[in-house]
């Protein structure tokens, strides 16, 4: 990807492009920064993503102060060489208000998507003392068999224990799927792929 440093036209804006940033899992736009040619150096070395901040005139990781940070996947610049197209996945929350995407995407869709983002950046990083870790090196069967549990336990709830407890059970239940699909190799958007699908009228 160094490639891409060199191919940028930086003297077009005063040495700094501006970089959509797109979550990699749901092609989601989450943010617009501006980068250098050093923040992109920086980022395409540190793999997390760097810009070049034009209040303060210095460069700053994104999740410096809130360790919401990003982590790159691909970039690619745009027709004109100009613009960057930047991938990644989010740790947290890309917007400084909180939410999921500087755009206002749906609050629920934002919860569940940023769930599966932080399974899936667990199975590359593997943290110590993470449960999701845990899961990862026990392995499918195992994981197979929590999905199992958790669902006795939402269908217990349903049918003996208060809405509050199925609602507890169905985001445990939720959670272990999640860990299940990233397992498997399946993303997000795959997800929001075959949901788009039974949306389509019948014919």
């Amino acid at each position: 990807m160094n490639v891409v440093i060199k191919k940028i036209n930086w003297d077009k804006n005063g040495g700094l492009v501006p970089a959509v940033i797109q979550d990699a899992n749901t092609d989601t736009v989450l943010m617009l920064g501006y980068m250098s040619k050093q923040s992109l150096a920086k980022t395409l070395k540190t793999k997390k993503v760097w810009f070049f901040s034009r209040s303060k005139q210095r460069l700053w990781m994104k999740g410096e102060t809130s360790g919401n940070i990003l982590r790159l996947v691909n970039i690619s610049t745009d027709c004109d060489s100009d613009t960057l197209l930047v991938k990644a996945k989010p740790t947290g929350p890309a917007c400084h208000t909180g939410k999921y995407s500087c755009f206002g995407e749906n609050i629920n869709t934002d919860e569940l998507s940023g769930l599966f983002n932080i399974i899936a950046d667990r199975k590359k990083q593997m943290p110590k003392n993470s449960y999701t870790t845990s899961l990862f090196k026990e392995g499918l069967y195992k994981i197979c068999s929590k999905v199992a549990e958790e669902s006795g336990e939402v269908i217990k709830a349903a049918t003996k224990e208060t809405k509050n407890r199925l609602i507890e059970e169905s985001v445990d239940l939720l959670y272990h799927m999640f860990v299940l699909l990233v397992q498997k190799g399946i993303i997000y958007k795959d997800l929001e792929r075959e949901i788009k699908k039974r949306k389509k009228p019948s014919r």
